[in-house]
């Protein structure tokens, strides 16, 4: 709730707002790896491409991600709470600086509200009056989110995979501006170049003249005599594009990786918006991954679980001799270090630290003979075990 003070008038502002914390299910003293983790279990739970996945759910974990993930918009949703959504569509709050003294309003009377979007911090946004001055600011495009299956072996090692996305690009052909080479540019008639009109709008103020964005230059300030034959003058169009992602040594199923300005192309010129990939693993038959070590089984005799031996185990790496001592008893675990998967934040090829890797465990199950002859019976049981 925003209480705002006019002289002897008092504005109550109740915007409602989502509560990001809770979505997410962090406390508001969390941590940034603890966000980071919370979102990745949200993400993986929700994801649309999963059964029993929720579309909305999942963009409004994203959404609350996109805010907590980033210091400078948490700590301006930590400081003005409910208002921080409208407030960053104005621009955002920046405090009330410059305070003025309206305990004499006149019935009509003319304010930039442009000024109003600076006095409070772009609460002239709120109502719809507009924060910022000159041209209209460009819209950034819209992210995509998608879903990319790999091997357990490529999980581990990293690998370089090939996407395929229809999305918005820039228009080659006029490079963003929309207008047809070669066409003339003109001042556009409407707003004389300034990308905004006034009109007169009532409100709580009174008559207030407000400026607007100019619909007919959508803000530029500049009329083209022809618009671009490619993208219909909108500076963009939806094209196929293949594009290769590097998936960084050690990343976990429900991974997910952000490649900046990879999303939806911008209009006229606007960046364009983020793409996620989030990463699912095939399993592996062989191995079991826990965190960073990898976990399988191997059958022994009893010959070789009493007399020991060495034996060949399967690793991500190839076959590995493992030494059997003698006396082992079935369900023993052994440990082979640095044969599990690349920590994550290393620094190799993909992501992966040289020699900074998880380990690979084998549990082994002894075997017990069947169907032995009489001669082996007796034997066994001469020897007593």
């Amino acid at each position: 709730m925003i209480w705002i003070w006019f002289g002897v008038r008092i504005l109550d502002f109740r915007i409602m707002s989502k509560d990001y914390y809770n979505i997410l299910g962090v406390d508001k003293n969390a941590s940034q790896d603890e966000i980071k983790k919370a979102f990745r279990k949200k993400a993986h739970q929700y994801h649309p491409d999963k059964k029993g996945g929720d579309e909305a759910k999942f963009k409004e974990v994203n959404e609350a991600y996109q805010v907590l993930g980033n210091e400078k918009k948490r700590a301006q949703y930590d400081q003005f709470g409910s208002a921080f959504e409208h407030a960053q569509a104005g621009g955002g709050f920046h405090g009330f600086e410059g305070f003025r003294d309206f305990s004499n309003f006149s019935e009509g009377f003319n304010v930039d509200m442009s000024d109003l979007g600076d006095i409070f911090g772009g609460i002239g946004d709120i109502f719809g009056f507009g924060g910022g001055r000159g041209r209209a600011r460009t819209k950034k495009g819209a992210d995509i989110q998608v879903s990319l299956t790999v091997e357990f072996n490529e999980a581990v090692f990293g690998a370089e995979k090939e996407i395929r996305l229809n999305k918005t690009v820039q228009c080659d052909k006029c490079e963003g501006s929309g207008a047809e080479p070669g066409s003339k540019i003109e001042t556009c008639k409407t707003c004389g170049g300034k990308g905004q009109t006034t009109r007169t709008q009532r409100t709580i103020f009174g008559n207030i003249e407000v400026q607007m964005t100019c619909s007919d230059c959508s803000g530029e300030g500049r009329a083209y005599s022809q618009k671009c034959a490619k993208c219909r003058g909108l500076g963009v169009y939806r094209d196929t594009v293949n594009l290769k992602v590097k998936i960084p040594a050690g990343i976990n199923d429900g991974g997910v990786i952000r490649l900046t300005g990879q999303g939806e192309q911008g209009r006229k010129g606007a960046p364009a918006g983020d793409l996620y990939i989030q990463v699912r693993v095939k399993k592996d038959a062989r191995f079991e991954r826990v965190g960073d070590d990898i976990v399988s089984e191997a059958d022994i005799s009893f010959t070789q679980a009493a007399l020991g031996d060495k034996i060949d185990i399967e690793t991500v790496d190839g076959p590995v001799k493992l030494k059997i001592p003698e006396g082992t008893q079935s369900g023993t675990s052994f440990r082979m270090r640095g044969k599990g998967v690349p920590h994550l934040k290393g620094k190799g090829p993909f992501g992966g630290a040289h020699g900074k890797r998880g380990d690979h465990i084998v549990k082994v199950h002894v075997k017990t003979p069947r169907n032995l002859s009489r001669k082996q019976k007796k034997l066994l049981r001469e020897l007593g075990i």
